[in-house]
């Protein structure tokens, strides 16, 4: 249910002519855009330690945005009274900030030309509060019974539901449901003296029963055990520039990172990023092409439309090691002279939206994970990382594995920890010389930070073989 559309329009009076009313306000001849957003959303979050729910919140928060944009310069008012005189107030606002002409008329027109990619339930109610507690307990207890060395467990259920509605002075309006749900698990265990931690989670756009019902959790809790016991045995990593290879699946957060917030719309579009005016040419090895898709059902970056009412897409932003296009917004867009390509997100009504990305991955290639291995006498294979940053301007980026390997002569041999990945995106790109044909998404944890603003998103890539790359370490004297 669409609480916008079954609560708070009826509440506070509110209907089609008034809303055409709302945008004609925040309208005008020298206006390129001006539109109304409207969220209502609930979340709630469940956190079991060691055997006790310390804690269970929900919150619900509810409002509106209306942004005015003249060329480059945008009007925007926020609140969260509905009612139709303190909207018309934010509207004349927003527009006065960048005109004081008159409004100009509009006549809106629902857009239903998209695929409803997820459920429009609500997860919160989909199971009672007792069954998520119980739950919780379950997976506590089958991870203390599953390893005598566990020295804490931390387990988090998570969920939202947003009732979205938008609509612009291009002359539509859209409404959406989007059921969010996460749930992570930690675990540290205990050898000797050595304490390690591992970690492992999941998510999407379903219901409770989707992840509850399950073996996916106890997975899970098995995956956050089994990096503990790597850690465990880790030795420290050593600096220096070789070989790395990338694992399938998270490590495409590198990928995120390191290109992806290149490609988008306004660092372009303002020339402060690394692939500014390279549309057509190589910027990649050949066998690197780079999706940005946001239609991917059930998955935590999808959006139905996104946050301007635009329907998401499957946008090739590198072809083949050639950069193909940027992914844009309807502001950007229109001043880039381009089609918008369904990346408009924002963190909530409070927030101007901007491009950003949703599911972001790498194709994969015709070699093997196994043949990739082997082809490297003296590297590191990094499975899965743990955070990192990267300037835009320049492309530099540092991340943290969290858990990799050496790899001599061909095979995979000791863990090792405190491993760093230093390069700049775009040469990191051009030096992929193999791509397996195991590419794999990311379970669904990805949450990406921009300007302030954090927006659920997805990652994924294959193996790939990078020749060479500067790796930070903790070795002393290059003893391990």
């Amino acid at each position: 249910m669409n609480i916008i559309k079954e609560c708070i329009f009826p509440d506070n009076n509110l209907d089609f002519e008034k809303i055409s009313n709302v945008i004609a306000e925040s309208s005008g001849p020298s206006i390129d855009l001006s539109d109304l957003y409207m969220q209502y959303t609930t979340v709630e979050s469940w956190t079991c330690e060691d055997g006790i729910v310390k804690s269970g919140s929900q919150d619900i928060d509810s409002g509106y945005g209306i942004r005015s944009i003249s060329n480059e310069k945008t009007g925007f008012a926020y609140g969260n009274n509905f009612s139709f005189s303190e909207i018309i107030k934010s509207a004349q606002l927003s527009r006065s900030i960048v005109a004081s002409n008159k409004s100009k008329s509009i006549n809106l027109k629902e857009n239903s030309n998209y695929k409803k990619l997820y459920i429009s339930e609500s997860p919160l109610t989909s199971v009672t509060d007792e069954d998520k507690v119980n739950f919780l307990r379950e997976i506590d207890s089958y991870i203390k019974e599953k390893d005598k060395r566990v020295q804490q467990v931390i387990i988090n259920l998570s969920s939202s539901f947003d009732s979205i509605f938008v609509a612009n002075s291009y002359g539509t309006y859209s409404f959406d449901d989007r059921p969010l749900v996460r749930f992570n698990v930690m675990v540290i265990l205990k050898s000797g003296d050595r304490v390690e931690r591992g970690s492992a989670g999941c998510g999407g756009r379903y219901s409770y029963p989707t992840l509850i019902n399950t073996r996916k959790p106890f997975e899970l809790a098995d995956e956050a055990i089994r990096i503990a016991d790597v850690n465990l045995n880790s030795k420290p990593c050593k600096a220096g520039n070789t070989t790395v290879v990338l694992g399938s699946g998270w490590p495409g957060v590198l990928l995120h990172e390191a290109v992806g917030h290149g490609l988008e719309g306004d660092f372009n579009r303002k020339k402060t990023s690394n692939f500014s005016d390279l549309i057509g040419q190589k910027v990649a090895s050949e066998l690197c092409t780079v999706i940005d898709d946001g239609t991917i059902e059930d998955r935590r970056g999808s959006l139905s439309i996104d946050d301007e009412g635009t329907p998401t897409a499957k946008n090739v932003l590198i072809e083949n090691g050639i950069l193909k296009g940027y992914m844009q917004d309807l502001m950007n867009a229109k001043l880039m002279n381009v089609k918008p390509t369904g990346n408009g997100r924002r963190e909530s009504y409070a927030h101007l939206p901007m491009p950003r990305m949703t599911n972001t991955y790498m194709l994969g290639g015709t070699s093997n994970a196994e043949e990739i291995i082997n082809s490297v006498d003296d590297g590191i294979y990094a499975v899965n990382f743990s955070g990192g940053q990267v300037d835009i301007t320049s492309g530099q980026f540092v991340f943290t594995a969290s858990e990799a390997y050496r790899i001599e002569s061909g095979k995979i041999k000791n863990a090792i920890k405190g491993m760093t990945l230093i390069g700049n995106g775009p040469n990191v790109l051009k030096k992929v010389s193999m791509v397996a044909d195991d590419m794999k998404l990311d379970d669904g944890v990805g949450t990406c930070g921009k300007e302030g603003q954090s927006v659920p998103v997805g990652v994924g890539q294959p193996t790939l073989k990078i020749d060479d790359i500067t790796v930070g370490g903790t070795e002393v004297n290059n003893a391990q």
